[in-house]
């Protein structure tokens, strides 16, 4: 097998698109004032930050000044449901809903508001790795505040019904959030139409810089303060504004966004690809999340007898990036939370390989990933003392293929 180079962990972070970083160049090197000053380099610089915003609203169905830029999706999440409890706190609501298997930002931060006496209920998602809307509905009480689910997994790539779950808040009279970073130019959003009360994303997810993101609050909803010491974010943020970075979110926003269906349809035939020539060459397997209610370029798929690090060592060698589960945590030895959260061993939870793909890859390169990984599968397993002893029979160890084979 002749060895290429094939990115295929976007879900990680995408490379700056040649249109994004010509749109910030200007703004390192000609109209690189202060958006504060008040001469025409920094009110050229201020200009530019309102546009950015005002493109961005427009792509979300949003007003301009519901659009406040961060440092990325965790600061986002933390702003978000920190801020949003401290408020409705005020009014004696302390109860949150979240999911099992949101990104850290969130879980973490929950966690934080259980020391501060808050209290969290933590929806568990099924094998399939789904919120409902009647989870939703049914775990409300009268002092819930704040319900946060993730819009797409990032790990699995299972989409939640969010229109549902936050027309149910909206009822209710519950703030609404959503941690939008692995749906952003995967799925469609308008976020008036969505009654979503607050919205995160990451610019480094679609092809924008490191380090840049934004929350978006509607208007209405009151949140405190993220940052002291200025009137950046009409005073809700201080610090001078990353104007290449905000200019180069605004162009990348646009850009995803244009043909959602179109690229989606593309890509998602070549996902399927790799899943089916991977499952049906590779025994012991299993998709991990739903097969049809998933991002376009997910794949998630576990293997008994393997050690996702060792595959991902051998698939490196082959030219192919991909991920055990989240970046985030690529450098823990515990199994990703997310999988144990659809109920997986942590024996099966060990062995996964998440790939996630986007343009331009092509039929060829998706042959080339599912050839690499089950000749790497199968070279892993001829030296696993685990494989071996499943391959034997030992029956204390049978189950695990049972459960492997249960969920295909």
């Amino acid at each position: 097998m002749e060895k290429r180079f094939i990115y295929a962990d976007n879900a990680a972070t995408t490379r700056v698109s040649e249109n994004v970083l010509k749109e910030m160049l200007p703004y390192f090197t000609e109209e690189y004032g202060n958006p504060s000053s008040i001469y025409k380099l920094g009110r050229n610089a201020g200009r530019a930050v309102e546009t950015a915003r005002e493109r961005i609203a427009a792509v979300f169905g949003c007003l301009p000044r519901e659009i406040y830029f961060t440092s990325g999706g965790s600061e986002a999440d933390n702003w978000a449901v920190k801020g949003a409890a401290e408020k409705m706190a005020e009014k004696g609501k302390k109860h949150i809903i979240t999911s099992a298997f949101e990104h850290h930002a969130v879980l973490h931060t929950c966690a934080y508001l259980e020391k501060k006496g808050f209290e969290v209920t933590y929806l568990p998602v099924g094998e399939k790795g789904i919120v409902t809307p009647e989870q939703v509905a049914d775990a409300i009480r009268s002092d819930t505040g704040l319900v946060t689910i993730m819009y797409a997994n990032n790990e699995i790539g299972t989409i939640m019904p969010i229109r549902e779950i936050a027309h149910i808040c909206r009822e209710k009279g519950v703030l609404f959030h959503t941690d939008a970073v692995q749906a952003v130019g995967n799925v469609p959003i308008n976020l008036k139409e969505q009654e979503i009360d607050m919205m995160s994303m990451s610019g480094h997810k679609i092809h924008a810089l490191k380090g840049i993101g934004f929350l978006y609050v509607r208007s209405g909803v009151s949140l405190p303060n993220l940052i002291h010491g200025g009137a950046q974010e009409r005073n809700r943020r201080a610090g001078t504004e990353n104007v290449p970075a905000i200019v180069g979110l605004a162009k990348a926003v646009e850009e995803a966004c244009a043909d959602i269906g179109g690229k989606c349809a593309r890509i998602s035939k070549i996902r399927d690809r790799i899943i089916d020539g991977i499952l049906e060459k590779t025994e012991a397997s299993r998709l991990n999340g739903d097969r049809e209610k998933r991002l376009a370029g997910n794949i998630n798929i576990s293997f008994l007898g393997v050690e996702g690090e060792s595959l991902l060592l051998m698939l490196d060698l082959n030219g192919i990036c991909a991920s055990s589960g989240s970046a985030c945590t690529s450098g823990a030895l515990d199994p990703s939370h997310v999988l144990l959260s659809l109920g997986l061993p942590h024996e099966i939870a060990h062995g996964s390989l998440r790939f996630s793909i986007a343009d331009p890859i092509t039929d060829d390169d998706g042959d080339y990933i599912a050839e690499a990984v089950i000749n790497s599968v199968n070279r892993i397993r001829e030296m696993s003392p685990l494989w071996e002893d499943i391959k034997k029979g030992k029956p204390e160890l049978l189950h695990l293929l049972k459960f492997v084979k249960s969920l295909n």
